[in-house]
């Protein structure tokens, strides 16, 4: 079921049909397409969905539930990017993965996720604040890309041999590309994911899993491209 809305909706109306899916009993997940429109406060659109509807977990009460280590909807990004490498057999305890971006929609809860018991990593969150990006990411296992800034990512990012996910969905001029320079990175990456096809909008279509420990039930996987594998 589609509800599309005219960009400029008010805060009240999205709600609104927010509380009206919720007492849809023919509804059994809501997904906020983000980001809303400038001026529209997204904590308050999703934190109007009944936590039990909420198919991207990132209510309160679902993000609250990750932090705690309880049973949960995790958010469905970070969930599909670890489906993807469970699929993969990429291992990520004792793996440096370096999150760039803090967002509550990937980079908090992947990081999150990742340092999870089960799961093992020792993970690092960079941002736009960060000294020497390049310097931190190329120490990386796992650099993970969630910028959303075209090709923002080069080969000086990565050191030989290590699994890039790339989250960025940017729509430009010459087509949708990612936070990083494919066709550079991939002479150099072990392993690295499209885009179209890979860790950003794909990972969001994965089915809603639970959160259970460190690892999660969510059937299927996006894609790797494997040396140089995509990951897809």
């Amino acid at each position: 079921m589609d509800q599309t809305l005219p960009a400029d909706s008010t805060q009240t109306g999205v709600e609104n049909l927010v509380a009206g899916l919720n007492q849809q009993d023919d509804v059994d997940g809501i997904l906020v397409q983000l980001p809303l429109p400038e001026g529209m406060d997204e904590f308050s659109v999703v934190s109007a969905i009944d936590p039990s509807k909420d198919a991207d977990g990132l209510h309160p009460c679902n993000l609250g539930n990750l932090v705690l280590d309880r049973a949960g909807v995790a958010p469905a990004t970070p969930r599909g990017i670890l489906t993807m490498l469970d699929h993969y057999d990429i291992p990520t305890w004792e793996a440096l993965v370096v999150v760039v971006r803090r967002s509550f929609l990937v980079g908090r809860p992947l990081a999150i996720m990742l340092g999870l018991k089960g799961r093992d990593a020792t993970v690092v969150l960079g941002h736009s604040r960060t000294r020497d990006l390049a310097a931190l990411t190329s120490e990386a296992d796992i650099p993970v890309a969630a910028v959303g800034r075209p090709l923002m990512f080069g080969p000086e990012h990565v050191k030989p041999g290590v699994t890039v996910i790339d989250v960025g969905i940017n729509c430009t001029d010459g087509g949708v590309v990612g936070d990083v320079d494919f066709g550079a990175v991939c002479e150099i990456a072990g392993a690295i994911t499209p885009v179209p096809g890979g860790g950003g909008a794909d990972g969001r279509r994965q089915p809603a899993g639970e959160h259970r420990g460190g690892r999660r039930t969510a059937p299927g996987a996006p894609s790797l491209t494997e040396r140089t594998a995509t990951l897809q």
